[in-house]
């Protein structure tokens, strides 16, 4: 078969594969329903004059810019925003945006602009998901699909904490004006989190390679995705792992806490599996629902390399995790929970009624660890040798007796 042939079939299959997840969730179904009262709308940052700046320019550092604040009943169907400088450039780390519904001085949605679209540690990169993509581009777009509706009105807020001015912020915001909501529609939450989380005393035991490993039924010390308080569905996370080491960190379990139980309701087999992989993978897979956005690319079992940063994300289009009074969901980082790694996700989630966020990070605590280089294992090995009685033919995978 020629290759030229051959990518066609593949890209073919992929679409297929793309429009059947998108019409399992409704969505194609429902562009055939013709809709009365309904009027289509956006906010843009389109140039007023008639002109092509198509954007709000010099936004020091420090700034907030409302780019929507609107009154009356809506649904945000779509989001498109850019920026200038690029990333290299312009730290989207440190770009904030914040979302408050129905007149709320408290927002209900607020992250990094990088990690809430699906881009972590400030870095840039393509992303593909079915609610929520990075694009191709030298200062990339950021896009989202995620339904949002408000009953009284919705403000989008950016703050630029980056320590410089954005040159250009351009956006397109799509909404749909409607004289009433329908009366089961949540409102949409998001949160950022990050934590450098805590080896255990006995050391970073994974794979028994310490000892005996100790067990974890009850989830005490899990990194949290989120802690809701509330009725809705949680529907989705992008998870960002900084691995400072060549041991696999995929062991954890996710465990899912509903309406205040004690034990976990739901409880998983691995990391890996919650996001529907196996075995430690170490490769781009993007699937409309779940995938590997990022990998580490370093040294690890059987050429593998789980060592420095992975992005994993996991949307729960056709399978809400439903909760009538609260829901703590959270994950293991490595068995019992075992690791040091340098964590951050964005959690995804509606609510019956917008609430606030379980808190801030300051550009401080966001500040994400620095990977580790071929140079930071060299003096581990050096320390290792010294250790061992410094012989000049000590390989590396010697053990003491």
């Amino acid at each position: 078969m020629k290759i030229g042939t051959f990518i066609m079939g593949f890209l073919a299959l992929l679409f297929a594969a793309t429009l059947a997840a998108q019409d399992s969730s409704g969505e194609l179904a429902g562009l055939a329903r013709i809709r009365s009262g309904v009027k289509s709308r956006r906010v843009s940052s389109y140039d007023r004059t008639g002109g092509n700046s198509d954007n709000v320019s010099g936004v020091p550092d420090g700034a907030k810019v409302n780019i929507m604040d609107v009154h009356g009943i809506g649904i945000i169907k779509h989001i498109w925003i850019t920026l200038a400088p690029e990333a290299e450039k312009l730290n989207r780390n440190d770009v904030i945006i914040r979302i408050y519904w129905d007149g709320n001085t408290f927002p209900s949605v607020e992250a990094p602009i990088g990690p809430f679209f699906g881009n972590g540690w400030g870095e840039a990169y393509n992303f593909v998901s079915a609610p929520l993509a990075v694009t191709p581009g030298w200062g990339k777009s950021y896009v989202s699909y995620f339904s949002m509706p408000f009953a009284t009105g919705a403000r989008i807020e950016i703050e630029n904490q980056s320590g410089q001015k954005i040159d250009a912020l351009y956006f397109n915001i799509d909404y749909e004006e409607m004289s009433a909501l329908p009366p089961d529609l949540g409102r949409f939450h998001a949160w950022y989190n990050h934590e450098i989380t805590p080896a255990l005393p006995d050391g970073e035991n994974e794979w028994s390679l310490l000892g005996k490993q100790g067990n974890n039924p009850d989830g005490k010390g899990n990194y949290v995705f989120a802690d809701i308080k509330g009725r809705g569905q949680f529907v989705g996370v992008n998870y960002y792992v900084n691995c400072p080491s060549t041991m696999w960190y995929g062991e954890g379990d996710e465990m899912v806490f509903i309406d205040g139980e004690s034990l976990p309701s739901l409880n998983g087999t691995g990391t890996e599996d919650y996001f529907n992989t196996s075995w430690s993978p170490n490769e781009l897979f993007q699937h409309p629902y779940f995938g590997y956005a990022r990998v580490g690319g370093g040294t690890g079992w059987n050429g593998t390399g789980w060592i420095g940063r992975t992005h994993a994300y996991r949307f729960h289009i056709t399978d809400p995790v439903h909760f009538e009074k609260s829901c703590r969901f959270t994950i293991e980082h490595g068995h019992n929970n075992n690791l040091t790694l340098d964590l951050a996700s964005v959690a995804y989630w509606y609510q019956d009624s917008a609430g606030p966020l379980p808190r801030s990070f300051t550009k401080t605590e966001r500040k994400p660890m620095p990977g580790i280089t071929p140079s930071d294992i060299h003096l581990w090995r050096d320390a290792w040798r010294k250790q061992n009685g410094n012989s000049p033919t000590l390989w590396g995978n010697e053990r003491k007796p």
